[in-house]
């Protein structure tokens, strides 16, 4: 399993810095909120600009710049209550 190890950091790295990209660019987050973002930080209810509408340009955003589809029944509120669960949401839908 070792020698998997860098290449799943290297992945599980980029995945966030795209998705601290997409959550500014769609949500128009300064760059200070979105680095204050660790896997506790309340996403959906937390965020104002994280609404019911913007849900779907977030993950319409995510699948074009990730390169995976994410199916309807894959939304559920648990994965959009923290970063830390979208971007493990998102990990694991690029692992697939």
């Amino acid at each position: 399993m070792a020698p998997n190890l860098p290449q799943t950091r290297q992945v599980a790295g980029e995945t966030d810095l795209v998705l601290r990209e997409v959550l500014s660019d769609v949500l128009g987050l300064s760059a200070q909120r979105v680095t204050a973002l660790d896997d506790d930080s309340g996403l959906f209810g937390h965020l104002p600009e994280l609404d019911s509408m913007a849900v779907a340009g977030l993950l319409t955003e995510i699948e074009d710049r990730l390169d995976i589809v994410i199916d309807d029944e894959d939304v559920e509120g648990e994965m959009l209550e923290t970063y830390g669960g979208l971007r493990d949401f998102v990990e694991r839908k690029r692992a697939s």
